[in-house]
Protein backbone atom coordinates (compact mmCIF):
# COMPACT_ATOMS: atom_id res chain seq x y z
CA UNK A 1 0.00 0.00 0.00
CA UNK A 2 1.63 3.12 -0.87
CA UNK A 3 2.21 5.72 1.80
CA UNK A 4 1.47 8.96 2.27
CA UNK A 5 3.70 12.22 1.58
CA UNK A 6 4.54 12.23 5.33
CA UNK A 7 5.17 9.07 5.63
CA UNK A 8 2.34 7.74 7.83
CA UNK A 9 -0.01 4.75 6.73
CA UNK A 10 -2.83 6.35 4.99
CA UNK A 11 -6.10 6.85 7.64
CA UNK A 12 -9.26 4.40 6.54
CA UNK A 13 -12.09 5.97 6.11
CA UNK A 14 -14.87 4.12 8.72
CA UNK A 15 -17.42 2.56 7.01
CA UNK A 16 -20.96 5.06 6.59
CA UNK A 17 -23.00 4.48 9.44
CA UNK A 18 -26.86 4.30 8.55
CA UNK A 19 -28.54 6.62 10.29
CA UNK A 20 -31.95 5.54 12.33
CA UNK A 21 -35.16 7.70 11.07
CA UNK A 22 -35.80 10.31 13.84
CA UNK A 23 -38.80 9.93 15.78
CA UNK A 24 -41.24 12.55 15.63
CA UNK A 25 -41.15 15.10 18.61
CA UNK A 26 -44.12 14.82 20.62
CA UNK A 27 -46.37 17.44 21.72
CA UNK A 28 -45.81 19.12 24.97
CA UNK A 29 -49.29 17.76 26.54
CA UNK A 30 -48.59 14.19 25.22
CA UNK A 31 -45.37 14.54 26.67
CA UNK A 32 -46.07 15.49 29.84
CA UNK A 33 -48.68 12.78 29.58
CA UNK A 34 -46.09 9.95 28.75
CA UNK A 35 -44.27 11.22 31.48
CA UNK A 36 -46.75 11.06 34.38
CA UNK A 37 -48.11 7.84 33.44
CA UNK A 38 -44.52 6.27 33.26
CA UNK A 39 -43.94 7.70 36.46
CA UNK A 40 -47.62 5.93 37.65
CA UNK A 41 -46.79 2.87 35.86
CA UNK A 42 -43.43 2.60 38.76
CA UNK A 43 -43.88 0.18 41.48
CA UNK A 44 -43.37 2.30 44.23
CA UNK A 45 -45.52 4.98 43.19
CA UNK A 46 -48.73 4.27 45.26
CA UNK A 47 -46.38 3.75 48.52
CA UNK A 48 -44.93 7.17 48.14
CA UNK A 49 -48.07 8.75 47.57
CA UNK A 50 -49.93 7.53 50.62
CA UNK A 51 -46.79 7.83 52.85
CA UNK A 52 -45.95 11.67 51.32
CA UNK A 53 -49.60 12.61 51.22
CA UNK A 54 -50.89 11.42 54.69
CA UNK A 55 -47.44 12.73 56.12
CA UNK A 56 -48.64 16.10 54.33
CA UNK A 57 -51.80 16.24 55.47
CA UNK A 58 -51.07 15.75 58.96
CA UNK A 59 -48.46 18.45 59.11
CA UNK A 60 -50.53 20.82 57.53
CA UNK A 61 -53.59 19.74 59.94
CA UNK A 62 -51.42 20.55 62.89
CA UNK A 63 -50.19 23.92 61.61
CA UNK A 64 -53.96 24.89 60.83
CA UNK A 65 -55.01 23.64 64.41
CA UNK A 66 -52.82 25.92 66.05
CA UNK A 67 -54.33 28.68 63.93
CA UNK A 68 -57.26 27.94 64.25
CA UNK A 69 -57.92 27.04 67.61
CA UNK A 70 -55.88 30.37 69.24
CA UNK A 71 -58.57 32.54 70.17
CA UNK A 72 -61.03 29.40 71.17
CA UNK A 73 -58.30 28.34 73.86
CA UNK A 74 -58.10 32.08 74.80
CA UNK A 75 -61.66 32.54 75.11
CA UNK A 76 -62.06 29.12 77.35
CA UNK A 77 -59.02 31.32 79.63
CA UNK A 78 -56.70 28.64 78.48
CA UNK A 79 -53.41 28.77 76.80
CA UNK A 80 -53.09 29.54 72.91
CA UNK A 81 -51.26 26.38 72.33
CA UNK A 82 -53.40 24.28 74.83
CA UNK A 83 -55.50 22.54 71.50
CA UNK A 84 -52.70 22.19 68.92
CA UNK A 85 -50.15 20.52 72.28
CA UNK A 86 -53.21 17.98 72.61
CA UNK A 87 -53.06 17.26 68.63
CA UNK A 88 -49.34 17.22 68.72
CA UNK A 89 -49.52 14.28 71.61
CA UNK A 90 -52.16 12.33 69.31
CA UNK A 91 -49.85 12.93 66.08
CA UNK A 92 -47.02 11.07 67.90
CA UNK A 93 -48.45 8.48 69.35
CA UNK A 94 -50.71 8.12 65.82
CA UNK A 95 -47.03 8.29 64.28
CA UNK A 96 -46.32 5.02 66.20
CA UNK A 97 -49.19 3.20 65.36
CA UNK A 98 -48.82 3.75 61.72
CA UNK A 99 -44.92 2.31 61.61
CA UNK A 100 -46.46 -0.41 63.49
CA UNK A 101 -49.39 -1.24 61.49
CA UNK A 102 -47.40 -0.75 58.53
CA UNK A 103 -44.69 -3.21 59.51
CA UNK A 104 -47.49 -5.88 60.53
CA UNK A 105 -47.73 -9.27 58.34
CA UNK A 106 -51.00 -9.44 56.95
CA UNK A 107 -51.97 -12.49 59.41
CA UNK A 108 -51.84 -9.87 62.11
CA UNK A 109 -53.80 -7.79 60.40
CA UNK A 110 -56.45 -10.45 60.48
CA UNK A 111 -55.83 -11.86 63.39
CA UNK A 112 -56.53 -8.22 65.12
CA UNK A 113 -60.25 -8.14 63.32
CA UNK A 114 -62.48 -10.01 65.61
CA UNK A 115 -60.75 -8.61 69.02
CA UNK A 116 -60.47 -5.11 67.45
CA UNK A 117 -64.77 -5.35 67.19
CA UNK A 118 -65.29 -6.82 70.54
CA UNK A 119 -63.78 -4.07 72.05
CA UNK A 120 -65.04 -1.61 69.84
CA UNK A 121 -68.75 -3.04 70.96
CA UNK A 122 -67.97 -3.24 74.24
CA UNK A 123 -67.29 0.96 74.65
CA UNK A 124 -69.98 1.61 72.13
CA UNK A 125 -72.55 0.35 74.63
CA UNK A 126 -70.02 1.50 77.70
CA UNK A 127 -70.89 4.95 76.31
CA UNK A 128 -74.87 4.26 76.99
CA UNK A 129 -74.17 3.67 80.42
CA UNK A 130 -74.88 6.91 82.67
CA UNK A 131 -72.16 8.07 84.27
CA UNK A 132 -69.71 6.57 81.88
CA UNK A 133 -71.13 8.25 78.56
CA UNK A 134 -70.25 11.77 78.36
CA UNK A 135 -72.37 14.05 76.16
CA UNK A 136 -70.70 16.40 73.90
CA UNK A 137 -72.39 19.07 71.29
CA UNK A 138 -75.64 16.66 71.99
CA UNK A 139 -74.22 13.47 71.35
CA UNK A 140 -73.30 11.12 73.66
CA UNK A 141 -70.59 9.14 72.25
CA UNK A 142 -67.79 9.88 74.21
CA UNK A 143 -66.38 8.34 77.41
CA UNK A 144 -64.15 10.61 79.93
CA UNK A 145 -60.46 9.07 80.35
CA UNK A 146 -60.21 11.60 83.58
CA UNK A 147 -58.52 15.19 83.38
CA UNK A 148 -59.08 16.71 79.83
CA UNK A 149 -59.03 13.42 77.80
CA UNK A 150 -62.18 11.90 76.24
CA UNK A 151 -62.23 8.86 73.60
CA UNK A 152 -64.58 8.54 71.40
CA UNK A 153 -65.16 4.90 70.09
CA UNK A 154 -67.62 5.01 67.26
CA UNK A 155 -63.90 6.04 65.71
CA UNK A 156 -62.48 2.98 66.26
CA UNK A 157 -65.47 0.91 65.51
CA UNK A 158 -64.67 2.05 61.77
CA UNK A 159 -61.63 0.43 61.68
CA UNK A 160 -62.99 -2.43 63.25
CA UNK A 161 -65.79 -2.67 60.46
CA UNK A 162 -63.15 -2.89 57.83
CA UNK A 163 -60.80 -5.30 59.05
CA UNK A 164 -63.87 -7.16 60.31
CA UNK A 165 -65.42 -7.07 57.27
CA UNK A 166 -62.59 -7.34 55.06
CA UNK A 167 -60.91 -10.54 56.91
CA UNK A 168 -64.91 -11.90 56.70
CA UNK A 169 -65.69 -11.77 52.87
CA UNK A 170 -62.16 -12.67 52.16
CA UNK A 171 -62.56 -16.24 54.14
CA UNK A 172 -66.16 -16.37 52.39
CA UNK A 173 -64.59 -15.48 48.77
CA UNK A 174 -62.28 -18.65 49.32
CA UNK A 175 -64.70 -21.22 50.27
CA UNK A 176 -66.39 -19.67 46.76
CA UNK A 177 -69.70 -18.82 49.17
CA UNK A 178 -69.96 -15.10 47.80
CA UNK A 179 -72.36 -16.36 44.87
CA UNK A 180 -75.37 -16.74 47.42
CA UNK A 181 -76.91 -13.67 48.56
CA UNK A 182 -77.66 -14.90 51.99
CA UNK A 183 -73.33 -15.30 52.77
CA UNK A 184 -73.19 -11.95 50.91
CA UNK A 185 -75.04 -10.35 53.56
CA UNK A 186 -74.98 -12.43 56.90
CA UNK A 187 -73.33 -11.37 59.12
CA UNK A 188 -72.16 -8.74 57.70
CA UNK A 189 -75.19 -6.22 57.29
CA UNK A 190 -76.58 -7.12 60.68
CA UNK A 191 -73.38 -6.70 62.77
CA UNK A 192 -72.90 -2.80 60.83
CA UNK A 193 -76.33 -2.31 61.58
CA UNK A 194 -75.70 -3.09 65.37
CA UNK A 195 -72.88 -0.74 65.16
CA UNK A 196 -75.05 1.82 63.41
CA UNK A 197 -77.59 1.36 66.30
CA UNK A 198 -75.20 1.75 69.19
CA UNK A 199 -73.89 5.14 66.81
CA UNK A 200 -77.98 6.40 66.84
CA UNK A 201 -78.40 5.89 70.50
CA UNK A 202 -75.87 8.86 71.07
CA UNK A 203 -77.21 10.66 67.83
CA UNK A 204 -74.08 11.02 66.03
CA UNK A 205 -75.65 10.88 62.34
CA UNK A 206 -72.39 12.05 60.67
CA UNK A 207 -70.77 8.74 62.31
CA UNK A 208 -73.49 6.83 60.93
CA UNK A 209 -72.89 7.81 57.44
CA UNK A 210 -69.62 7.15 57.55
CA UNK A 211 -69.70 3.75 58.80
CA UNK A 212 -72.80 3.13 56.07
CA UNK A 213 -70.33 4.19 53.34
CA UNK A 214 -67.43 1.76 54.87
CA UNK A 215 -70.74 -1.23 54.22
CA UNK A 216 -71.70 -0.23 50.99
CA UNK A 217 -67.68 0.35 49.72
CA UNK A 218 -67.37 -3.56 51.19
CA UNK A 219 -70.14 -4.76 49.36
CA UNK A 220 -69.18 -3.10 46.08
CA UNK A 221 -65.71 -4.50 46.07
CA UNK A 222 -67.29 -7.73 46.86
CA UNK A 223 -69.50 -7.75 43.98
CA UNK A 224 -72.64 -7.73 45.39
CA UNK A 225 -75.53 -7.84 42.73
CA UNK A 226 -76.91 -4.75 41.67
CA UNK A 227 -80.31 -5.72 43.26
CA UNK A 228 -79.05 -6.84 46.53
CA UNK A 229 -76.64 -3.54 46.67
CA UNK A 230 -79.96 -1.27 45.73
CA UNK A 231 -81.96 -3.10 48.20
CA UNK A 232 -79.51 -2.48 51.23
CA UNK A 233 -78.95 0.74 49.97
CA UNK A 234 -82.80 1.23 49.83
CA UNK A 235 -83.07 0.31 53.75
CA UNK A 236 -80.14 2.50 54.61
CA UNK A 237 -82.10 5.67 52.44
CA UNK A 238 -85.33 5.07 54.37
CA UNK A 239 -84.22 4.69 58.29
CA UNK A 240 -82.13 7.96 57.80
CA UNK A 241 -84.94 9.18 55.79
CA UNK A 242 -86.86 8.71 58.80
CA UNK A 243 -84.14 9.47 61.36
CA UNK A 244 -84.12 13.19 59.79
CA UNK A 245 -87.59 13.71 59.92
CA UNK A 246 -87.94 13.13 63.47
CA UNK A 247 -85.26 15.18 64.26
CA UNK A 248 -85.74 19.55 64.40
CA UNK A 249 -82.04 19.75 64.21
CA UNK A 250 -81.31 17.17 61.24
CA UNK A 251 -84.07 19.21 59.53
CA UNK A 252 -82.42 22.23 60.59
CA UNK A 253 -79.70 21.24 58.68
CA UNK A 254 -80.83 19.96 55.89
CA UNK A 255 -83.03 23.62 55.23
CA UNK A 256 -79.74 25.75 55.31
CA UNK A 257 -78.10 23.88 51.92
CA UNK A 258 -77.63 27.36 49.86
CA UNK A 259 -78.63 29.67 52.52
CA UNK A 260 -76.82 33.40 52.28
CA UNK A 261 -78.14 34.99 55.61
CA UNK A 262 -77.81 34.01 58.65
CA UNK A 263 -81.29 33.85 59.74
CA UNK A 264 -83.15 32.13 57.20
CA UNK A 265 -86.74 32.21 58.74
CA UNK A 266 -86.97 29.88 61.82
CA UNK A 267 -83.84 27.85 60.59
CA UNK A 268 -80.92 29.51 62.15
CA UNK A 269 -77.76 28.87 59.44
CA UNK A 270 -74.85 30.69 61.33
CA UNK A 271 -71.97 28.16 61.28
CA UNK A 272 -72.94 27.23 57.52
CA UNK A 273 -72.91 30.74 56.29
CA UNK A 274 -69.99 31.84 58.59
CA UNK A 275 -68.34 29.03 56.83
CA UNK A 276 -68.88 30.19 53.34
CA UNK A 277 -68.06 34.29 54.45
CA UNK A 278 -64.58 32.84 54.90
CA UNK A 279 -63.69 30.59 52.18
CA UNK A 280 -64.91 34.14 50.22
CA UNK A 281 -63.08 36.23 52.43
CA UNK A 282 -59.98 34.35 51.59
CA UNK A 283 -59.15 34.96 47.53
CA UNK A 284 -56.40 33.55 45.67
CA UNK A 285 -53.41 33.41 48.42
CA UNK A 286 -55.80 34.14 51.65
CA UNK A 287 -55.44 36.65 54.26
CA UNK A 288 -52.25 35.09 55.75
CA UNK A 289 -51.30 32.19 58.12
CA UNK A 290 -52.84 33.65 61.59
CA UNK A 291 -55.03 36.65 59.98
CA UNK A 292 -58.30 34.88 60.12
CA UNK A 293 -61.31 36.93 60.98
CA UNK A 294 -63.88 34.11 61.49
CA UNK A 295 -61.95 32.35 63.92
CA UNK A 296 -62.56 35.20 66.79
CA UNK A 297 -65.92 33.65 67.93
CA UNK A 298 -67.76 34.07 64.27
CA UNK A 299 -67.42 30.61 63.03
CA UNK A 300 -68.13 27.97 65.64
CA UNK A 301 -66.19 24.59 65.66
CA UNK A 302 -63.23 26.48 63.86
CA UNK A 303 -60.92 23.86 64.67
CA UNK A 304 -62.85 20.73 63.79
CA UNK A 305 -65.58 20.70 61.91
CA UNK A 306 -64.78 23.82 60.02
CA UNK A 307 -61.48 23.93 59.85
CA UNK A 308 -61.31 24.01 55.82
CA UNK A 309 -62.93 27.47 56.20
CA UNK A 310 -60.59 29.00 58.34
CA UNK A 311 -57.55 27.21 55.90
CA UNK A 312 -59.82 28.96 52.87
CA UNK A 313 -59.70 31.91 55.10
CA UNK A 314 -55.73 32.11 55.66
CA UNK A 315 -54.39 30.14 52.87
CA UNK A 316 -56.46 31.00 49.97
CA UNK A 317 -57.49 29.24 47.18
CA UNK A 318 -54.52 27.98 46.75
CA UNK A 319 -54.39 26.28 50.33
CA UNK A 320 -57.95 24.49 50.00
CA UNK A 321 -56.98 22.71 46.44
CA UNK A 322 -53.57 21.54 48.00
CA UNK A 323 -55.63 20.15 50.10
CA UNK A 324 -58.46 18.76 47.65
CA UNK A 325 -55.35 16.97 45.90
CA UNK A 326 -53.44 15.84 48.54
CA UNK A 327 -56.85 13.76 49.38
CA UNK A 328 -56.98 12.81 45.86
CA UNK A 329 -53.57 11.84 45.29
CA UNK A 330 -54.29 9.41 49.02
CA UNK A 331 -57.65 7.99 47.60
CA UNK A 332 -56.30 7.05 44.07
CA UNK A 333 -53.14 5.54 45.66
CA UNK A 334 -55.27 3.60 47.63
CA UNK A 335 -57.47 2.60 44.69
CA UNK A 336 -54.55 1.48 42.83
CA UNK A 337 -53.49 -0.94 45.99
CA UNK A 338 -56.95 -2.32 46.11
CA UNK A 339 -56.94 -2.81 42.67
CA UNK A 340 -53.53 -4.52 41.81
CA UNK A 341 -53.73 -6.88 44.93
CA UNK A 342 -53.82 -10.63 44.47
CA UNK A 343 -54.60 -10.94 48.10
CA UNK A 344 -58.66 -10.38 48.76
CA UNK A 345 -58.16 -9.44 52.35
CA UNK A 346 -55.57 -6.90 50.72
CA UNK A 347 -58.26 -5.89 48.19
CA UNK A 348 -61.02 -5.32 50.64
CA UNK A 349 -59.26 -3.64 53.11
CA UNK A 350 -57.71 -1.45 51.31
CA UNK A 351 -60.95 -0.43 49.84
CA UNK A 352 -62.78 0.02 52.87
CA UNK A 353 -59.86 2.10 54.07
CA UNK A 354 -59.99 4.36 51.22
CA UNK A 355 -63.89 4.54 50.97
CA UNK A 356 -64.06 5.36 54.74
CA UNK A 357 -61.66 8.62 54.14
CA UNK A 358 -62.46 9.67 50.97
CA UNK A 359 -66.17 9.47 51.88
CA UNK A 360 -65.36 11.45 55.21
CA UNK A 361 -63.46 13.72 53.69
CA UNK A 362 -65.83 14.63 50.77
CA UNK A 363 -68.83 15.01 53.10
CA UNK A 364 -66.89 17.47 55.91
CA UNK A 365 -65.75 19.63 52.94
CA UNK A 366 -69.05 19.56 51.24
CA UNK A 367 -70.73 20.62 54.35
CA UNK A 368 -68.25 23.47 54.30
CA UNK A 369 -68.81 24.26 51.22
CA UNK A 370 -72.52 24.42 51.31
CA UNK A 371 -72.82 21.69 48.98
CA UNK A 372 -74.01 19.14 51.72
CA UNK A 373 -75.73 18.96 54.90
CA UNK A 374 -73.34 19.49 58.03
CA UNK A 375 -72.79 16.35 59.39
CA UNK A 376 -70.52 16.85 62.37
CA UNK A 377 -67.97 14.91 60.95
CA UNK A 378 -63.63 15.85 61.10
CA UNK A 379 -61.41 16.29 58.36
CA UNK A 380 -59.54 13.07 58.36
CA UNK A 381 -56.07 13.37 59.60
CA UNK A 382 -56.51 17.42 59.14
CA UNK A 383 -59.15 18.25 62.31
CA UNK A 384 -58.40 18.15 65.69
CA UNK A 385 -59.30 15.73 67.41
CA UNK A 386 -56.90 12.42 68.75
CA UNK A 387 -60.17 10.21 68.54
CA UNK A 388 -60.71 10.21 64.95
CA UNK A 389 -56.82 10.75 64.37
CA UNK A 390 -55.41 7.24 65.98
CA UNK A 391 -57.86 4.98 64.08
CA UNK A 392 -56.99 6.92 60.54
CA UNK A 393 -53.50 6.88 61.34
CA UNK A 394 -53.14 3.20 62.18
CA UNK A 395 -55.49 2.65 58.76
CA UNK A 396 -53.15 4.69 56.68
CA UNK A 397 -50.69 2.45 58.11
CA UNK A 398 -52.47 -0.57 56.98
CA UNK A 399 -52.18 1.30 52.94
CA UNK A 400 -48.59 1.55 53.62
CA UNK A 401 -48.43 -1.76 54.92
CA UNK A 402 -50.61 -3.51 51.21
CA UNK A 403 -48.71 -0.94 48.70
CA UNK A 404 -45.36 -2.30 50.26
CA UNK A 405 -46.25 -6.05 49.87
CA UNK A 406 -46.63 -5.85 46.21
CA UNK A 407 -44.03 -7.95 44.67
CA UNK A 408 -42.83 -5.17 41.96
CA UNK A 409 -42.61 -3.20 45.39
CA UNK A 410 -40.77 -5.63 47.44
CA UNK A 411 -38.21 -6.35 44.46
CA UNK A 412 -37.64 -1.90 44.57
CA UNK A 413 -37.11 -2.06 48.04
CA UNK A 414 -34.84 -4.38 47.84
CA UNK A 415 -32.81 -3.14 45.25
CA UNK A 416 -32.84 0.44 46.98
CA UNK A 417 -32.61 -0.65 50.67
CA UNK A 418 -28.67 -2.10 51.08
CA UNK A 419 -28.57 -4.78 53.96
CA UNK A 420 -25.83 -4.11 56.68
CA UNK A 421 -23.96 -6.80 59.04
CA UNK A 422 -21.90 -9.55 58.34
CA UNK A 423 -23.41 -13.18 57.37
CA UNK A 424 -22.51 -15.86 59.80
CA UNK A 425 -21.89 -19.16 58.41
CA UNK A 426 -21.17 -22.55 60.57
CA UNK A 427 -20.61 -19.94 63.25
CA UNK A 428 -18.15 -17.99 62.12
CA UNK A 429 -18.45 -14.17 60.84
CA UNK A 430 -17.49 -13.83 57.51
CA UNK A 431 -16.68 -10.62 56.31
CA UNK A 432 -17.76 -9.57 53.03
CA UNK A 433 -15.80 -6.73 52.27
CA UNK A 434 -17.16 -3.30 51.30
CA UNK A 435 -20.21 -2.66 49.94
CA UNK A 436 -21.02 -1.72 46.49
CA UNK A 437 -23.71 0.50 46.91
CA UNK A 438 -23.99 1.68 42.72
CA UNK A 439 -25.51 -0.51 40.40
CA UNK A 440 -23.02 0.15 37.20
CA UNK A 441 -20.31 -0.70 39.85
CA UNK A 442 -22.00 -3.96 40.74
CA UNK A 443 -21.83 -4.65 37.36
CA UNK A 444 -18.39 -3.87 36.24
CA UNK A 445 -16.84 -6.21 38.77
CA UNK A 446 -18.88 -9.20 37.56
CA UNK A 447 -17.90 -8.52 33.87
CA UNK A 448 -14.10 -7.64 34.81
CA UNK A 449 -14.62 -11.20 36.92
CA UNK A 450 -15.10 -12.71 33.58
CA UNK A 451 -12.03 -11.85 32.02
CA UNK A 452 -13.18 -8.57 30.15
CA UNK A 453 -10.76 -5.70 31.09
Amino acid sequence: MPGSRTGRPPVQRAAARTVPPRRPRESGPRRLRTRLQRAWDRPLTAYYLILGGSLLITVLGLVMVYSASQITALQMSLPGSYFFRKQLLAAAIGTGLLLAASRMPVKLHRALAYPLLAGAVFLMALVQVPGIGVAVNGNQNWIALGGSFQIQPSEFGKLALVLWGADLIARKQDKKLLTQWKHMLVPLVPVAFMLLGLIMLGGDMGTAIILSAILFGLLWIAGAPTRLFVGVLSVAGAIGLVLIKTSANRMGRLQCLGATEPQSGPVDCWQAVHGIYALASGGIFGSGLGASVEKWGQLPEAHTDFIFAVTGEELGLAGTLSVLGLFAALGYAGIRVAGRSEDPFVRYAAGGVTTWITAQAVINIGAVLGLLPIAGVPLPLFSYGGSALLPTMFAIGLLIAFARDEPAARAALSVRQPRFGRKRAGGAVLDRGPRRWNTMRRRASAARSSGER
